[in-house]
């Protein structure tokens, strides 16, 4: 059976955004359209529908991390912070960005909350496999070496 692991990430986190579009618990905040989903960044995300690619992505590493928390995805989706004439550094990701997908997400039932973080559901892992599993026989054709898989 193919798992999440022999999907490229970005073709598996695409699809999946799409299938959690038609989940009526995963639903971008209104403020959704003005933020920036870091200190680290200038502009918002120039892609409407952002959210849904953040909560597949959110969803996808918790299923490798899994059990992982709030700050350590706050590092994850981080990045350098230009300030100016100083050296960069790092900073983290927005947490009520991270907060609100992961609320949204255990409504859902795809993710469920331990004293030491969120683990992947029996069901948020049969979603994820079974888009990578669908999803093997279009890259086939693309990329041959997944048949070993």
């Amino acid at each position: 059976m193919t798992t999440a692991y022999d999907i490229p990430a970005t073709d598996l986190i695409q699809r999946v955004a799409e299938k959690l579009k038609e989940n009526e618990h995963i639903n971008p905040p209104e403020w959704a359209a003005h933020v920036k989903t870091g200190v680290h960044k200038e502009l918002p995300p120039t892609d409407k529908d952002w959210w849904y690619t953040r909560c597949a992505a959110v969803l996808r590493k918790i299923y490798i991390d899994g059990p992982i928390g709030v700050e350590r995805l706050r590092s994850v989706y981080g990045g350098k912070k230009d300030r100016g004439s100083n050296p960069y550094k790092k900073a983290k990701g927005s947490g009520s960005i991270v907060r609100g997908a992961l609320q949204q997400l255990e409504a859902a039932g795809y993710v469920r909350a331990l004293k030491s973080g969120r683990v992947i559901s029996p069901a948020g892992q049969s979603l994820l496999d079974n888009t990578a599993h669908g999803l093997k026989g279009e890259l086939l054709e693309k990329i041959p070496e997944l048949a070993k898989y």
